[in-house]
């Protein structure tokens, strides 16, 4: 099995270089080489990242450092490294995606090797994450539905209870086995399914790219199956901020958008915008009740519902961008 694995760098050369340390290591007697793709960060990245594969003389057949030209964002940058292939010319077996904040531990990536080698129904298997502290982080879910979408933004026991098997996160397995999707941080692909489905779509700028991805497998007839026993430490949300977010981005909104107008219609992502409205309400109604805050950002709510009335009835110039041909 001949395995390329693509780190995207995005402004943060220093990790990006101990993330490809770690797939080095874990990469030793594996054929096939790693792609880090700096996603035209403007900073000195490229030069930096280039300097250290140099100092640690890393040759050139086993880590390129490559330059995508533009930031188009996570599927985009990734698909770069993924078109550009092996350094020999030759297609992977295997296409390992690897965040540059994600560092495969002891073993982590011949554990999803063998495991595609002997699952033939998995398509796609990605690892068991945690933190600094050994965290499990939850990266199993559900694909998103419009129950989900009424679920996710009530945050109410009862509800979450009565829609159980709608609620997008699922528990992780204990035992390896089929998911709907995994969170993207290390996650291998067959390259016999891109051939099939095609890359990421690169109109998701940051989030839900992954989900469409399964999505499509899945409806191709591959399984994505979570693997416990690859094990990779994550920190998580250095290069997007997620976690200090104190306004949710117009790019989540056009992914969330895109994703069911996509793969579901106009009418279900209708449907789902006004369901994740009137969970909000809930959510909102409850803390007032009982003098909390809520949990989103300021005017996320309102500001969801003015993107997406936008989007499905402003300019087609700007729907065609958002949601591609009819």
């Amino acid at each position: 099995m001949k395995v390329l694995t693509v780190i995207l760098n995005w402004r943060t050369p220093a990790m990006t270089l101990e993330s490809a340390e770690a797939a080095v290591r874990e990469m030793q007697g594996i054929e096939g080489a790693i792609n880090i793709v700096d996603n035209d960060s403007g900073d000195g990245s490229e030069a930096l990242i280039c300097e250290g594969v140099a100092a640690r003389g890393w040759t050139s057949d086993r880590v390129r450092v490559l330059q995508s030209g533009r930031n188009g964002g996570y599927g985009a940058g990734n698909n770069f490294g993924i078109r550009a292939g092996l350094p020999d010319g030759t297609a992977p077996d295997l296409v390992y995606i690897l965040n540059s904040d994600a560092f495969p531990d002891a073993g982590a990536i011949r554990a999803l090797i063998d495991y595609l080698e002997r699952t033939p129904r998995a398509g796609l298997a990605g690892s068991y994450i945690h933190g600094p502290d050994g965290d499990p982080h939850l990266t199993t879910f559900r694909f998103p539905s419009v129950a989900s979408e009424f679920e996710g933004a009530a945050r109410f026991g009862p509800i979450s209870r009565l829609l159980a098997h709608r609620v997008v996160p699922v528990a992780l397995p204990q035992n390896s086995g089929p998911v709907d999707w995994l969170a993207g941080a290390s996650m291998m692909v067959r390259q016999s399914v891109l051939d099939r489905i095609g890359l990421f779509d690169e109109t998701f700028f940051l989030y839900f790219e992954e989900t469409d991805l399964c999505l499509r497998a899945a409806r191709a007839g591959f399984e994505t199956h979570y693997v416990p026993e690859s094990s990779v430490l994550h920190l998580g949300s250095v290069s997007t901020g997620m976690k200090t977010w104190s306004r949710v981005p117009d790019y989540w909104y056009d992914s969330r958008l895109h994703y069911f107008r996509k793969n579901h219609g106009a009418a279900v992502a209708g449907a789902a915008t006004l369901a994740h409205l009137a969970g909000g309400l809930v959510h909102r109604a409850r803390m007032g009740l009982t003098g909390r805050r809520a949990v989103d950002p300021p005017g996320y709510l309102r500001r969801l519902l003015s993107h997406d009335m936008r989007a499905m009835t402003g300019p087609s110039a700007r729907r065609q961008e958002l949601f591609g041909a009819e």
